[in-house]
């Protein structure tokens, strides 16, 4: 069980008195660099499963399914696209079942996003089937890239014609959060349309008669019902709602070798519920990796990454070092099982000096209160309305930040090819989620921004100082820099150069003599004297010691 040794027996009572203290994180996924994407509108592999259960092609623009599928995803692991780019994991928005109606209360909207669930063990036809997410996870493992899938314990999704509501016993009835503290952010309905999961309660509650009719349907209610008596006679938990979602979450872990999570409105639910998730995550994926020695990638425990919506490095927004506050309550969420959290401040000062972001966040990250943590930094996403350059004017300057910055790294679909982040027909944040442009890729400027991020992507892969390493200015002009992490190589880039020959100083990071390679032009050049000459046509170098 790693760190959760230490908790209290409380825990297998659903009461945890004391939470554990965060230990470092494993510098892989302090540099990883995350791929983020929603299925539906990242590629179409089988245009057969594009509206099932009755779905029809009748929603407000960019607010119905678009027909991407864990399918498309197989065929770019298997063409080889996330290894080019140097992605070390994929994160896709939830794939289980969600509702098969539509809500409208943002315009008729269908659950294309896939954070509206009806089953948590079920696959949603229009993503494909359960064989194909373990193919997926299964292709992708051989590639050497993880898989965390996006998970949600809040809520269900919204009541439709189609989808029934919950019963009483696992549902908040309670007002709308009004964000002002700790109980108008967790004891309460985070919007009018879901329906909040009364994740606070130990009490036993039956299964809901809609998912007993649902199973029985489809021919699995006794093997659910038995899986169940199973896990509540292991684990002694009370038959309370959340602990059911725990083990239909962790079953996909149990059963194909998930990698991670990426949690959901962590700050909207008890904290505590989030170190359960965690330990029983780690049970389950020690259990497949003993069970698939052949399979695993490595011994790596599971990896949990939460969205504390407004949480940042450097105090940002509510965040007080590594605690986020409700104003009358701090939690620190590192220590209830997450091993990072998602930066909302990155894409807030992207727009500064290079130096001034990468010297404060390793200055954090390295020696302030965010020591050994993990931190996922974002230029956009899909609901961020206040996203980076969503104009899309500065990609090139951009993409060398946030792959270049301390910190693990999330490419949101697209980033990579100037997806549009700004389509004026589309309501809300349906903006923020346009199709995949893949066509764009019949543009020069738009391979050539491609080759840009593929050149970082794999540099940063190739050195995990450059994420979780320490970062030191060398000089000014032209700027230039290292980073270093104790039993790894060393880095040391140089940025904002002109075309052409170029002069940059190495001192103190590499000895007269030692022949580095650029990784960003393929070129090799020898130390003298404290620096090193190229010839290049880009206006980066990223060097190292470590062949290509």
């Amino acid at each position: 069980m790693g760190k959760f040794t230490s908790l209290l027996i409380g825990l297998m009572l659903g009461g945890v008195q004391a939470a554990v203290a965060a230990e470092p994180v494993d510098p892989f996924w302090r540099n990883a660099t995350v791929y983020f994407m929603l299925p539906d509108r990242f590629n179409n592999g089988d245009r057969s499963n594009d509206f099932p259960y009755g779905r029809k092609d009748d929603a407000a623009y960019l607010r119905g399914f678009e027909g991407g599928d864990l399918r498309g995803v197989i065929e770019k692991i298997e063409a080889g696209y996330f290894n080019d780019l140097g992605v070390d994991a994929i994160w896709m928005a939830p794939v289980i079942e969600n509702i098969h109606g539509y809500n409208e209360s943002d315009k008729r909207t269908y659950a294309f996003h896939g954070y509206w669930p009806k089953d948590w063990t079920a696959v949603d036809a229009n993503f494909g089937t359960e064989a194909e997410l373990a193919e997926l996870i299964e292709v992708a493992h051989s590639q050497g890239i993880r898989v965390l899938l996006d998970v949600i314990l809040n809520h269900t999704g919204p009541v439709t014609e189609q989808d029934s509501r919950w019963p009483s016993s696992w549902l908040r009835n309670s007002q709308q959060c009004d964000w002002s503290d700790y109980a108008g952010n967790v004891e309460c309905a985070i919007h009018a349309n879901l329906t909040d999961i009364l994740t606070e309660s130990e009490k036993d509650v039956e299964l809901p008669p809609q998912l007993v009719a649902k199973w029985k349907k489809e021919g699995r209610l006794q093997q659910e019902q038995r899986e169940l008596d199973a896990f509540f006679e292991r684990t002694g938990y009370p038959r309370a709602p959340k602990y059911y979602l725990i083990k239909w979450l962790t079953d996909w872990v149990r059963e194909y070798g998930v990698d991670g999570f990426r949690v959901d409105t962590v700050k909207h639910v008890e904290p505590q519920a989030w170190a359960i998730l965690k330990n029983e995550a780690d049970i389950a994926l020690a259990e497949w990796k003993a069970e698939n020695p052949k399979k695993k990638l490595d011994d790596r425990n599971f990896f949990m990454v939460g969205e504390v919506y407004h949480f940042g490095v450097n105090n940002f927004g509510p965040s007080v070092g590594r605690s986020y506050d409700y104003s009358d309550r701090k939690v620190d969420f590192y220590q209830y099982g997450f091993d990072s959290l998602i930066n909302f401040d990155f894409a807030q000062v992207a727009g500064k000096p290079a130096e001034d972001i990468f010297s404060s966040y390793s200055s954090s990250l390295n020696s302030g209160e965010l020591k050994g943590l993990g931190v996922l930094n974002y230029l956009g996403s899909h609901d961020d309305h206040h996203s980076f350059d969503r104009e899309r004017q500065h990609t090139l300057s951009a993409a060398s930040k946030l792959m270049l910055a301390p910190g693990a790294v999330q490419i949101y679909y697209g980033d990579e090819l100037a997806r549009p982040m700004i389509d004026d027909r589309a309501f809300g944040d349906a903006s923020m989620r346009t199709n995949m442009n893949w066509d764009d890729l019949e543009k020069p400027e738009t391979r050539a921004l491609l080759a840009h991020w593929q050149k970082l992507g794999q540099f940063r892969r190739s050195h995990p100082a450059v994420g979780a390493g320490v970062h030191q200015k060398l000089e000014d002009k032209p700027y230039t820099f290292s980073r270093t992490l104790s039993g790894e190589q060393p880095v040391v880039v140089a940025m904002e150069l002109s075309a052409g020959e170029k002069s940059v100083s190495v001192k103190g990071v590499f000895a007269d003599g030692i022949e580095l390679t650029d990784y960003y032009s393929g070129k090799r050049a020898k130390v003298e004297d404290g620096r090193v000459n190229f010839d290049t046509e880009g206006t980066l170098l990223l060097l190292s010691a470590k062949s290509q």
